[in-house]
């Protein structure tokens, strides 16, 4: 199979599901934020990230097991027979990518949620990682690393160097330092692994890697998780025993139900997007901009109805120049590819 070309037509256009992406994290964004920011009955402050994660994940990751199961993605993947039952596992390398997924789940959620940090300001910072390390992972595999890469990675530099100079230096949290660099790494070991093994354009193929990545992320996300707040990280360690336990009879519980539910069906079309056969230039900065677009937008319906702090004009523009340079990722392999396709035509 060439480059860039799927072995099989789609069955859904992958801007569709794009665009449902998008509508499945918008209220994800939403919801979260406002759990960690509206003051709790209970507790009389905000909840923390900590606290609210432990519950959503624990829910996405029954809801996954039990998708994968009633959808018969699971006949796809690699198993054992454990007491007369065959039980997916991981081979090497989705072990390998279950560990950058793990490290992605939490980290997203958890970017939502820190105190004095915006959404489209921490949304610039991990997505803006992401295109930085892309054409490392080309370079990485061989792979030429074309003029429209090197474009949009001076476009990211100065998205972040006009944030940054708006705030008047970096000054996070330590927790949303250590979010940001685990979600980088995590991607990072994602986007390499999907890259080697898994962009063939066969759906038995994105099925397979769905179950083997997510059966062994999703509780490994959980244990990262209770790990970094039994820590003391960021002061926040108290909240290890409320987050595991005491959410479950509390009334939140709902709104967390509600953030456990998007984040799977995000999951589910995250990975058709990346794991379409075109190239990752195309791909990721799909996937991308959709999550980009959610975060500005959820900060944006936060700030009209619910009151929180705006957008400062900085953080919008550095957002804008992001979604550009994935605009310019996303169209300029396509418009290079016409002159080739328009000769190989003449020629036939």
């Amino acid at each position: 199979m060439s480059g860039g070309v799927a072995a099989k037509p789609a069955a859904f256009p992958l801007e569709a599901y794009v665009g449902l992406y998008l509508i499945a994290y918008l209220p994800n964004v939403i919801i979260t934020k406002l759990v960690t920011s509206m003051p709790h009955a209970g507790l009389g402050r905000p909840l923390t990230g900590l606290e609210t994660l432990p519950a959503s994940l624990i829910i996405s990751m029954v809801l996954t097991y039990l998708f994968i199961w009633w959808s018969g993605w699971h006949k796809d993947a690699n198993g054992v027979m454990i007491g007369g039952r065959r039980i997916p596992v991981p081979t090497k390398y989705t072990f390998l990518s279950g560990i950058g997924t793990a490290l992605v789940l939490f980290t997203v959620p958890l970017s939502f949620t820190f105190e004095g940090v915006s959404i489209p300001f921490i949304q610039l910072l991990m997505r803006g990682d992401i295109l930085l390390i892309a054409p490392l992972v080309d370079l990485a595999f061989g792979r030429r690393v074309r003029w429209w890469s090197w474009t949009a990675l001076a476009m990211v530099l100065a998205a972040l160097a006009i944030t940054l100079s708006d705030r008047g230096g970096f000054h996070l949290p330590p927790l949303a330092i250590l979010t940001v660099v685990l979600y980088t790494i995590g991607y990072f070991i994602r986007l390499a692994v999907m890259t080697k093994v898994s962009k063939s354009g066969d759906p038995a193929s994105v099925r397979k890697y769905f179950v083997e990545e997510k059966v062994f992320a999703l509780p490994l996300s959980v244990a990262i998780l209770a790990a970094i707040s039994a820590s003391g990280i960021g002061n926040q360690s108290g909240a290890l025993g409320w987050g595991f336990v005491s959410v479950w009879t509390d009334p939140v519980i709902l709104p967390l139900f509600g953030i456990g539910v998007t984040l799977t069906i995000v999951s589910v079309f995250a990975i058709i997007i990346l794991l379409d056969p075109r190239e990752n230039a195309y791909c990721v900065p799909l996937e991308r901009a959709a999550s980009l677009v959610a975060g500005v937008g959820g900060a944006l319906i936060l700030s009209w109805f619910w009151g929180l702090n705006a957008p400062r004009p900085a953080e919008l523009t550095g957002a804008a120049i992001l979604i550009g340079a994935i605009v310019l990722l996303s169209l300029a392999p396509r418009f290079s590819q016409r002159p080739v396709k328009a000769a190989r035509a003449e020629t036939t």
